[in-house]
């Protein structure tokens, strides 16, 4: 499922999705930059939990504990960048 949706949308793209969908913004997450504080823009700490589920089962990818932080949601580029080092270490072969 998330090799399809990685090789379907940008991972930006993705994330306003979810921003759009969980985020409960005044506006659409595709008004703002991919670096626009998304808490200045009105993500309340719940619904950036909401964003961060809605990507973890869209995905298939789990954050971390030390990623559950609020920095992790700051902004819509920080995020991807998150997101793309969960896939890659994901993809890395595990030592036997």
């Amino acid at each position: 499922m998330k090799t399809e949706i990685m090789n379907s949308e940008t991972s930006i793209e993705i994330i306003r999705r979810a921003v759009d969908a969980k985020g409960n913004l005044p506006a659409a997450a595709a008004s703002l930059s991919a670096e626009a504080d998304l808490y200045v823009a009105g993500l309340s700490p719940f619904c950036a939990v909401q964003v961060m589920l809605w990507l973890e089962a869209t995905l298939d990818v789990e954050f971390p504990k030390p990623m559950l932080e609020r920095r992790s949601m700051a902004t819509m580029a920080t995020t991807a960048a998150l997101i793309g080092d969960l896939l890659e270490a994901e993809a890395r072969p595990r030592a036997a």
